[in-house]
């Protein structure tokens, strides 16, 4: 029934001498037969089955892989539990071939059509035992065998159900028929990559069979991998089939994979392959003399496929297992099936009840013979037939279901159900040629492969078993930890899950805490990375000419920030943002303006409010002396114009301190500016004033008509207007407005006023300049004047302070950002002002306060013509 491989033939090729007739273990009792073909190399004697002599190429000896016997038992177990069941298929009986397919295509194809023919002789394409139908074929246990299969088995329609890899189509294999007793391999694939991803794993190997489907595994794998972040380290094909001429090179190129596996930087070795493909895995450790030489062998996490069975031949029986301690692995989803331990337990080679291959596992498995005659040929001891199965290491036999014994037992119990659905169809029955026993029509044979896609049921394991309308069965993997114990034994530990009847991103789940790591990495998670990871703040930098695995970190440019572990590029921050002293994160920016509540705003208002209240008591004491010489002396409406706009100077500072509201930031420069020009314009009115006045004084002189008030306040109104009429066309064109500026402060969002157009700010300010240049070279040229009347000296001083100030505020403007801005502003009016204030007023509030006796018409005069 089973495509089956009990014989392992790598190394040593196997050989009968004689046909063996059948051997029952159960016989024939009904009218079906679900026929099966093994799936590699190696002689058995059938269960019941004929067998035809194998070419004279095979050599002499052949080798039992011991723990394949349980696929046996699990197809045995599983018919008689069918025939045991009256609810299932009654008046109907299950029967089984079981053939060997020697790794070779001529003998699988002769094999399959042994099933296709009577039992007695060969006669392809004739049917002449109407007792034995044949069914359907459970197998292979290999992908190749399978494909060899179903080009028979197609041709017939009967249904062929691989217990084992997915067979490979190709071109010349297109459309064939297969009920895949695994899940879906791409499903295999993506656990793989899940269970890298959760442990970070990006720097791997790859090791695979160097078959078909070791191909199309890297075919899948290599671009999926990739575009997960995934590198390789390396990766490398092994041959499964090694004849005696090559085992030396063989051997060689072991031994070159096994030190390059070693000594590589990838902890993480995937190893993909069939059934036996471990047998050449537990040869590794034998590969190098340098690994014999250290205490502990240098760990690997090997990621085994669900393919992949922990296998031993007797060559083997002594080999360490500490390669494989640690290892993770995708098993097909499997459960203890009641009494099939105690079914195990009850074969013995001295009651084989038509085991055909009893005998020859027992002697193997056991190392003794059970031939008296063959001791002297044999090294052992005669069995006693009292051994315990369950006292043989686990990679030799297991007491519990496999995986593929568990496909196989799920196998036979789809195509009993698959019966019975026809059987319950309502399609009728005829009776045979002796009118004893029933036989089902070829119509009704040709609905199977109906009734199997569409089967559906729970095993006695209580998992349910259906399969999707590719055929593939709808189960998940379980992943398995194997921990090896110092007794060469092993246990399964089931750690995690991959469900398919899930949603994706809930798939794959895992119990880290549950893992045992290899001895190597004394029980921490390995890490398997090319490079060292780039922490937070730093981004990575590919090594010219390597794999993207293996980089550099590099810091992360100013402004930008990486808060991962290797990151590729650094991110900039949103705007609200700034990047953190170590670049590894965003921190919200403060929100911020020049305000009372800090120390700098707080001065700023204090030192404004106290120059204004200066400049009140200025204007207070002039008005309080108004009929003074030294008040009138100096054109007193002048002075009051003066005074009053330097007090509105002051004031206007405090427009710039506070949040910005729509009303202050129309009012800011306009005010400023038309402001100060009226007290540029009366400091250049009193210059002229004071020129015109000494010129005056000459006799005959024709400027008296020009001395006055008219004068001054035409200079001061014309001046003012002109400051007028340009913020005017300001606020009209493109009047300041409220603003947030992000950019300027690295860690403060600063709210401000947009002077809106930048061409008329500094228009303002130039025709202000303007004003104070002329001022400057007025007083300049009159500052030797007479004291009496003379004022240019302190307004040339005034006008120096002044110009100063604002011509050092331009570069020092455009170079601070912020609020910094506002406070350069309101420091260089206050500034100016008080140069203004101090540099004309001062000398004069000293003389009418501390002075009154120099404060005389006299006085004047008597210096006055001291001068002259």
């Amino acid at each position: 029934m089973i495509p089956h491989n009990v014989c392992q033939a790598q190394t040593v090729k196997c050989r009968v001498s004689h046909p063996h007739r059948p051997q029952h273990i159960y016989h024939q009792q009904g009218n079906l037969i679900i026929g099966g073909i093994a799936t590699h190399g190696g002689f058995m004697k059938p269960l019941t089955a004929f067998t035809e002599e194998p070419p004279l190429a095979l050599l002499e000896d052949y080798i039992v892989v011991s723990k394949n016997y349980q696929h046996i038992l699990a197809l045995a177990f599983a018919v008689k539990e069918v025939n045991d069941n009256p609810q299932i298929l009654p008046n109907i009986t299950l029967g089984f071939h079981i053939y060997d397919s020697y790794f070779n295509e001529k003998l699988t194809y002769h094999a399959t059509m042994l099933l296709l023919s009577s039992l007695e002789r060969f006669s392809p394409n004739y049917v002449c035992d109407i007792q034995h139908n044949l069914t359907a074929v459970i197998g292979g246990l290999d992908s190749e065998i399978s494909v060899v299969v179903a080009n028979i088995l197609d041709i017939y329609k009967i249904p062929q159900l691989v217990y084992g890899s997915n067979p490979v189509m190709n071109d010349k294999t297109p459309g064939l028929d297969f009920y895949q007793m695994t899940p879906q391999e791409t499903f295999q694939y993506t656990g793989i990559l899940s269970l890298l991803l959760y442990f970070r794993w990006v720097w791997i190997g790859v090791i695979v069979t160097d078959i078909d489907i070791g191909g199309r595994c890297l075919q899948i794998i290599i671009p999926l991998f990739s575009r997960s972040g995934i590198c390789f380290a390396f990766i490398e094909r092994i041959p499964m089939f090694i004849s005696f001429n090559e085992i030396d090179e063989n051997l060689e190129r072991g031994s070159k994979l096994h030190n390059e596996i070693m000594n590589s930087k990838a902890n993480i070795v995937v190893f993909y392959g069939e059934s036996n493909a471990m047998m050449y895995l537990r040869w590794f450790p034998y590969l190098s003399r340098q690994e014999c030489e250290t205490s502990i062998p240098r760990g690997k996490v090997w990621i085994l496929t669900a393919q992949v069975e922990l296998t031993s031949t007797v060559y083997q029986r002594n080999f360490v297992t500490e390669i494989i301690h640690g290892t993770l692995a995708f098993k097909i989803h499997s459960n203890d099936v009641p009494g099939f331990q105690s079914f195990i337990e009850s074969r013995n080679p001295s009651i084989p009840k038509g085991d055909g291959f009893i005998r020859d596992f027992w002697q193997q498995a056991f190392g003794c013979t059970l031939s008296k005659t063959d001791v002297g040929n044999m090294d052992g001891y005669i069995c006693t037939t009292e051994e315990k199965l369950e006292n043989l290491p686990k990679p030799f036999f297991e007491m519990s279901m496999t995986g593929h014994s568990y496909n196989i037992y799920n196998a036979v119990y789809a195509v009993a159900h698959a019966l019975h659905a026809i059987s319950s169809s309502g399609v009728k029955h005829s009776a045979n040629l002796d009118g004893a026993r029933m036989k089902l029509q070829n119509q009704e044979i040709s609905q199977l492969h109906h009734y199997l896609r569409h089967v559906s049921f729970n095993n006695s394991a209580g998992d349910k078993i259906s399969f999707d309308n590719n055929g593939q069965l709808l189960a998940g993997f379980d992943v398995i930890n194997w921990v090896v114990s110092s007794n060469q034994s092993f246990h399964r530990i089931k750690i995690g899950r991959m469900d398919l009847q899930v949603p994706p991103d809930e798939a794959f789940t895992i119990n880290e805490e549950a893992i045992t790591w290899h001895y190597w990495f004394n029980q921490a998670q390995p890490l398997s990375t090319c490079s060292e990871s780039c922490h937070p703040g730093s981004s990575k930098k590919v090594e010219e000419g390597k794999p993207f695995c293996c980089y550099n970190c590099i810091p992360c440019p100013e402004g930008k920030i990486s808060d991962k572990e290797d990151m590729n590029d650094c991110i900039k921050c949103t705007d609200e943002k700034y990047p953190s002293k170590n670049q590894d994160t965003c921190i919200p920016k403060t929100v911020t303006f020049l305000s009372y509540e800090e120390p700098l705003g707080l001065s700023l208002g204090c030192i404004a409010l106290s120059f204004s209240l200066i400049t009140a008591l200025v204007l207070g004491t002039f008005m309080k002396h108004h009929g003074t010489p030294i008040v009138i002396a100096n054109n007193r409406d002048l002075t009051y114009t003066l005074l009053v706009s330097l007090l509105l100077c002051f004031l206007s500072a405090l427009l710039f301190i506070g949040p910005p509201q729509k009303l202050t930031c129309l009012l800011q420069q306009a005010v400023f500016g038309i402001i100060f020009s009226v007290a540029v314009s009366c400091v250049l009115a009193k210059t002229i004033t004071v020129v015109l006045a000494f010129m005056a004084t000459k006799p005959g002189s024709r400027m008296r008509r020009w001395v006055g008030k008219k004068l001054a306040t035409c200079i001061v109104l014309s001046f003012s207007l002109i400051q007028t009429g340009i913020c005017t066309v300001w606020l009209v064109t493109s009047p300041p407005f409220q603003d947030v500026d992000m950019h300027s402060m690295v860690e403060e969002i600063v709210l401000k006023c947009n002077e809106g157009s930048v061409t008329m700010f500094y228009i303002v300010l130039g025709y202000m300049v303007f004003l104070a240049i002329a001022s400057f070279t007025v007083a300049f040229f009159a500052r030797k004047l007479p004291d009496s009347f003379n004022e240019a000296k302190f307004i040339t001083f005034s006008m120096l302070v002044f110009c100063s100030v604002w011509l050092s505020f331009v570069p020092t403007y455009l170079s601070t950002k912020g609020k910094y801005m506002v406070i350069v502003e309101i420091f260089s009016i206050l500034a100016s002002c008080a140069g203004l204030l101090g540099c004309i007023f001062s000398h004069k509030c000293y003389i009418i306060v501390f002075k009154p006796e120099l404060n005389s018409r006299e006085q004047l005069i008597r210096v006055k013509h001291g001068r002259i």
